[in-house]
């Protein structure tokens, strides 16, 4: 790989182009380069290895799969990069080297996972060195040290940063050799906070006793047990005669700190801890709209590979609008617009591939059917022959239907989400049945005219193919009628919402009416259609009354896609996330604008001290000289009284290691429902802040305190090693969790 070789890249049967790939020396970067020069210089392109989905052998791309046939498919491979960014589709010479560079590029993907986070920061700047070493020889002057400081975000004074060279400069020749380098780069990395918090809990500030470790254990809310303290030292400590006599040193307190196990974010919550074995009512399910589009739903593309990404993060609800399409196959696109059409048969058979994954639980897909009766047969002729036995076509039991079964009972399985209805004899098709599928303009419709008399099914419905109704088994889409006929649903019934409805019906009188229908009923939230840049809505609102799938624009990167990944991130990402118990009870008084008490109000107090960033990245990196002045806001997100946010001071040039030490306090009265989100800016004085990263957690997931968060990008992938610290600290009802050390100071002064 690092002696490089030329590979065709493949867009299209059309589009063909020759590269040159190259693996660079630091054994992260991949360097593609054009074969063709230009007048200005050879095109160059580079992609890290950090951000690498995955590898996909063979033509499993839509580009590629059009030269299925006409290639060797083993000489083919797809590189799927995180976030927006386009796959790289590449078709070798040979099928050796194809199979070189996946294999390689799946063993540096595993590498890089399983790196720590020190090692992580002790490579940053050494990404740098090399660029920064203009002529080459190893050694650095102090000019070139000024540009790898520039490189690695940091503007050190120019008093402290020549000092610190000439702190290094052993030899005395004004040039800093590998070693001295190293010297200078283990400088830089230093942490006098972790330092500080090392010493307030050493005696002797040299290293911690096991029954030190277990005070600070039991200050962060931890295992404060012995065992504990010591299974850490095990795991952490590289001092031999450290570990042997039971001790951490330092640098061995660093390695934890800085560690996944000591990660804001609860451990325990990667993985499925929740009870699966409740009704699916009684869950928050990840959902997504217009699956299929790349970008906007005007002129943006439609294919396979937003359905791959969707199902990877953990999506549990597709949506799929079905139009006809050329030789009696049906397309998948959003009709009367110029988004491209992807075949429903290729959607199917990625959802089938690519279905459990991420998740074990059940996948509901939302069929907004605009097909003719004869390609609808052919959706329900797909749709049993590629999902086989993961597709459900009659109920687990054959009792009648008290409540839905839970995603336990329906684990691995495919639902589908569409309307039937018993129409008049005199409507009924040739078939002898007739119904529709749910439609987002047809629901708004209907539920936009609640006052008026309900209308004739031929109306409001179209043929539908028997064999395509049969496949709706527990998600019967029906128009919400009002509360008072809720008690005519039967326990499949399903509503769909547009935004505005929702948020009217948590907002208006019938606020507790509509959580205590979501306790029963499932509902599923849409954007609304004036949305035509595939912008999305605020989910929080829509969760606070119970909805259950509120489902967003996945391929549209912000703020709320940011609430949707931070509330989807407990219960090992699998997609379901149990209610709190007050959204499940069907007497519920629960009510999200309420600002007076009542169920779910439980008064807690939270206080994050922001301490310090590492290794935030520069945003604009065209300028040399650019460099972030950091600050960062602290975000509550939940009922309507939780909502505030705060903010840091800001610090200037220097995005390397900026220290805060500023403490943001809030009164949080609903916490079960909470959402905390960090958010870090380069601070503008003429325009708006820019974005530098972002990390969004459940209240119920946060760790109290010294932790560290690691930051995401705006397309929700990792920012590594970028990382705030902080320190948490709870109290609920007034009642403040005291660390150790708080204790031995109050028991002093009371001595």
């Amino acid at each position: 790989m690092m002696r490089g070789c030329s590979m065709v890249k493949v867009r299209s049967a059309r589009w063909k182009k020759s590269r040159n790939l190259r693996l660079l020396e630091d054994g992260l970067t991949v360097w593609c380069e054009s074969t063709k020069s230009s007048r200005k210089a050879k095109a160059r392109q580079t992609f890290a290895v950090t951000e690498v989905e995955c590898v996909r052998e063979g033509c499993q791309s839509e580009a590629l799969r059009q030269l299925s046939g006409s290639v060797p498919e083993k000489q083919c491979f797809t590189v799927v990069f995180r976030g927006a960014r386009k796959s790289l589709d590449l078709l070798c010479s040979c099928e050796d080297e194809a199979q070189r560079w996946v294999r390689g590029l799946r063993t540096l993907k595993e590498r890089v996972a399983n790196m720590t986070q020190k090692e992580k920061l002790d490579q940053y700047p050494a990404r740098y060195l090399r660029r920064a070493d203009q002529n080459q020889d190893g050694k650095m002057s102090y000019d070139e040290v000024k540009r790898l400081l520039q490189m690695i975000n940091i503007d050190l004074s120019e008093q402290y940063a020549r000092s610190l060279f000439k702190r290094c400069d052993r030899s005395g020749d004004n040039r800093l050799d590998h070693i001295e380098i190293e010297e200078f780069c283990r400088e830089l990395l230093r942490r006098p906070e972790l330092d500080a918090v090392f010493r307030h809990y050493s005696s002797n500030g040299c290293v911690l006793s096991t029954a030190e470790l277990r005070d600070f254990l039991g200050d962060q809310g931890e295992d404060a047990s012995l065992n504990h303290a010591q299974s850490l030292i095990l795991t952490f400590e590289l001092n031999d005669w450290a570990q042997k006599n039971q001790f951490m040193t330092q640098n061995g307190f660093t390695m934890y700190m800085l560690s996944r196990e000591n990660d804001v974010f609860n451990p325990d919550h990667v993985r499925v801890y929740q009870d699966m074995s409740r009704p699916l009512p009684h869950y928050f399910i990840s959902s997504s709209h217009n699956t299929y589009l790349t970008k906007d739903q005007v002129t943006g593309s439609s294919s396979t590979e937003p359905y791959i990404r969707a199902l990877n993060q953990g999506c549990r609800c597709v949506e799929l609008d079905c139009w006809d399409g050329d030789k009696g196959e049906p397309v998948i696109y959003h009709g009367h617009t110029l988004t491209s059409k992807v075949p429903f048969k290729e959607v199917i058979e990625t959802i089938a591939q690519y279905a459990f994954k991420a998740s074990p639980y059940p996948i509901i897909l939302s069929l907004e059917n605009h097909c003719s009766v004869e390609q609808q047969a052919v959706m329900a002729k797909h749709l049993r022959s590629i999902l086989g036995q993961k597709l459900l076509t009659r109920p687990l039991s054959d009792q009648p239907l008290k409540a839905l079964p839970s995603p336990e009972e329906l684990k691995g399985r495919i639902l589908v989400k569409g309307k039937k209805h018993t129409p008049h004899l005199s409507q009924l098709s040739k078939s002898g049945s007739s119904a529709s599928f749910s439609s987002s303009s047809e629901d708004e419709l209907a539920s936009n005219n609640k006052s008026t008399p309900r209308k004739e099914p031929t109306k409001i419905c179209s043929k539908l193919s028997p064999e395509l109704a049969e496949l709706v088994v527990y998600c019967r889409s029906v128009p919400f009628r009002g509360f008072e006929s809720v008690s005519e649903l039967q326990p499949n019934d399903m509503s769909s919402f547009s935004e505005s409805d929702a948020l009217r019906l948590i907002k208006d009188s019938g606020t507790t009416l509509f959580v205590r229908h979501n306790s029963q009923q499932l509902s599923r939230i849409y954007p609304s259609g004036q949305r035509l840049q595939s912008s999305n809505y605020d989910p929080q609102e829509m969760w606070n009354g119970g909805c259950h799938m509120v489902a967003l624009n996945f391929q549209t990167p912000g703020e709320q896609m940011d609430l949707n990944q931070g509330r989807f991130l407990s219960n090992g990402r699998c997609g379901f996330v149990l209610k709190p118990s007050f959204l499940c009870n069907p007497t519920s008084n629960f009510n999200p604008e309420n600002t007076g008490g009542g169920p779910g109000h439980i008064p807690t107090q939270l206080t994050i001290r922001i301490i310090s960033a590492q290794q935030l990245p520069k945003i604009n990196t065209d300028k040399a000289s650019s460099i972030v002045d950091p600050q960062v806001w602290v975000e509550i997100h939940g009922v309507a009284i939780d909502n505030t946010r705060d903010k840091t001071h800001r610090i200037d040039n220097n995005g390397f290691n900026p220290r805060w030490d500023c403490t943001l306090s809030f009164q949080l009265q609903v916490p079960d429902l909470a959402l905390v989100r960090f958010v870090v800016e380069d601070h503008d004085h003429t325009a708006k802040n820019d974005f530098v990263g972002q990390f969004t957690l459940p209240f119920t997931s946060l760790r109290t305190g010294y932790r560290h968060v690691h930051l995401l990008k705006a397309d929700g992938s990792s920012l590594s090693p970028a990382t705030l610290f902080i320190h948490v600290k709870v109290a609920r009802r007034g009642v403040p969790i005291k660390t150790v050390s708080e204790r031995m100071a109050a028991a002093k002064a009371k001595a």
